[in-house]
């Protein structure tokens, strides 16, 4: 795994909310990647934080806030530089909000990861998530 050096490309927002992980299902997949954490492109101007919040009310319509940045990487699939993102769901309830994009969004509990993410995540994800998560 690569640590990254300078701004990410890309957010990627962990959500947890009633001991579930915010996880959606793309209709195209990137490399092996199908199910993933709500996230995308960071725009000018945003930081990871903010463009986590606002990707995941794009893609799912809720409404969440940053909580805490977990860690950046170069992805060792994608080569992307990746950003992660804590957040807390504040309000609504998550659906497909882009169905050009999204096919399936899941609230995951933390024995199902595997299933979907057959090859671990990145660390400090997994890390956050063994805390906050209920087994």
């Amino acid at each position: 795994m690569t640590e990254m050096t300078g701004q990410p490309d890309i957010s990627m927002a962990i959500t947890v909310d009633g001991g579930r992980v915010l996880m959606i299902r793309r209709r195209q997949r990137e490399g092996k990647l199908s199910w993933a954490f709500p996230g995308g492109g960071i725009e000018a101007g945003e930081t990871p934080e903010v463009a986590a919040v606002r990707e995941v009310a794009e893609e799912t319509s809720l409404e969440v806030k940053a909580v805490q940045l977990l860690g950046a990487r170069v992805h060792p699939d994608t080569g992307r530089h990746m950003a992660y993102v804590a957040c807390e769901r504040v309000a609504g309830t998550a659906t497909v909000a882009d169905d050009e994009e999204l096919a399936e969004v899941a609230w995951v509990r933390h024995a199902e990861i595997p299933g979907l993410v057959p090859w671990g995540l990145y660390p400090a994800v997994q890390e956050y998530l063994d805390e906050v998560l209920d087994r």
